[in-house]
């Protein structure tokens, strides 16, 4: 149950409950009776944001991104706006602020500038400076991705080697004997970014408990990186019968040079992935894909509220694998 099942039944705005809940601002008598009402009939135990207002913080959360320089994915995009949604229907503000590179200066003053009361951070390597500068300042933290060694902190990921894994095992059932990885970035996976390393540990690892001939590419975050990857695969693996990527941003390159050379999905090329669900359906014929979950943000905003009202209470984490949607990019492995 939450705010906004109660403000339905209450029949007030989201709003209405927060500030009755926190008593930020004056609710009428009669308001506040009619929500108590609701509160008590569904057993409602108010969630650790208005324990929090109470106690005077800042009422804001800070959401650490990645460099402005960089352009965001959708799944990155979807991440913020759900931080966002999530933060603001329980009345809290959000602080953005980039890292890395010429950021520095910016990340250090959302950590020790008292200027938020918790901070959820983006785009976890597996060995983070970021994650160990926020543990020594004993701010509430919370992370999407996590560490190699996540021990003792709370995050929300995608179970990115468990799904790239069950794409190679569906596209392995078909028949396929020569998968590709379209993975991120060259940059990304040499900094140790976490989804890049995880999807190629996973690939490996299915390829070679199938007996499978497998080839992991980088791919740049664009269209443009797309087309360049799809080509030189086709050049240099002409053998390769079937794709599995985590590169979403990459796919309508990847569908565009796919179609320029005359390739039929999935009749020639099979394609499975994990993609933020708009763009698996954008992708044509729609991409066979685990969907990343949206609410991924919720989850995160709900796990920094905990630990900033119980900062002692055990580390909690949540690692997602939706299913894997079976649309129209995979087929059998075509004769030749």
């Amino acid at each position: 149950m939450n705010i906004g099942e109660i403000a339905r039944r209450a029949g007030v705005s989201r709003s209405t409950v927060s500030y009755a809940l926190s008593g930020k601002r004056v609710v009428s008598e009669e308001t506040r009776q009619r929500i108590q009402a609701v509160i008590d009939e569904l057993d409602y135990r108010p969630n650790a944001a208005a324990r929090a207002l109470k106690e005077g913080r800042t009422r804001t959360l800070g959401l650490v991104i990645p460099p402005a320089s960089l352009r965001l994915t959708d799944m990155q995009l979807g991440f913020v706006a759900s931080v966002v949604e999530a933060a603001a229907r329980v009345d809290l503000d959000v602080l953005l602020s980039p890292s890395g590179g010429d950021h520095d200066r910016s990340f250090e003053r959302i950590v020790s500038g008292r200027r938020v009361d918790g901070v959820i951070l983006m785009e976890i390597r597996l060995e983070d400076e970021r994650v160990t500068r926020l543990q020594q300042t004993g701010l509430p933290f919370v992370t999407i991705g996590h560490t190699a060694h996540p021990q003792g902190t709370c995050w929300v990921d995608v179970d990115y080697a468990t799904l790239i894994a069950r794409c190679v095992h569906h596209l392995a059932d078909l028949g396929h004997r020569h998968i590709a990885l379209i993975n991120r970035s060259a940059e990304l996976v040499a900094a140790g970014y976490g989804p890049a390393q995880r999807a190629l540990t996973g690939f490996t690892e299915a390829v070679a408990q199938r007996g499978l001939t497998g080839v992991d590419m980088c791919c740049a975050d664009d269209a443009p990186g797309g087309e360049s990857c799809l080509e030189q695969l086709r050049e240099q693996h002409p053998e390769v019968t079937a794709i599995a990527t985590i590169n979403e941003a990459a796919l309508p390159g990847i569908q565009r040079a796919l179609e320029r050379a005359g390739v039929a999905v999935p009749r020639d090329m099979s394609i499975a992935g994990v993609a933020a669900r708009h763009w698996a359906e954008d992708f044509r014929p729609p991409l066979t894909a685990a969907d990343v979950p949206t609410e991924m943000g919720n989850h995160a905003v709900d796990l920094l509220l905990e630990r900033i009202a119980t900062p002692d209470a055990p580390p909690r984490h949540l690692l997602l694998t939706p299913p894997i949607s079976l649309r129209s990019t995979t087929g059998p492995a075509p004769t030749r």
